[in-house]
């Protein structure tokens, strides 16, 4: 089993910054995917960014050029660099990895954490 511990989640005005972490720990085999999901209220969850192991990215469009996303293969971390927050960037920020445990090795499975809350309002 693999846990997602996030944190960083805050209020903060427009136009403001903000870094969201997320650990991942457990029975990790390996790490393929990494990436931050958000949920607004009344909306679908959608995602904001992700980054495979070898590094490549991909962005939504509305975040491109503002957020920014890293990882530490060698702590199983992911971080989120948020800046120019607006305020349709309010949402529950949720990190997701797809990972493999020992006993599964090459069957990879999605895992979600708890989620925090990003509020941007002056």
């Amino acid at each position: 089993q693999v846990q997602l511990v996030e944190s960083g989640g805050d209020l903060v005005q427009p136009g403001g910054s903000l870094r969201l972490s997320c650990a991942a720990s457990g029975s990790i085999f390996a790490i393929n995917t990494m990436g931050w999901y958000r949920q607004a209220p009344g909306k679908q969850r959608e995602l904001v960014a992700i980054i495979t192991s070898g590094g490549r990215t991909n962005y939504a469009d509305s975040v491109k050029g503002r957020f920014t996303i890293s990882r530490d293969n060698a702590t199983n971390t992911v971080t989120l660099q948020m800046s120019s927050l607006r305020p349709e960037d309010t949402a529950v920020y949720y990190c997701q990895t797809t990972a493999s445990s020992p006993e599964t090795r090459l069957e990879f499975y999605d895992y979600w954490g708890q989620g925090t809350q990003v509020t941007v309002s002056s």
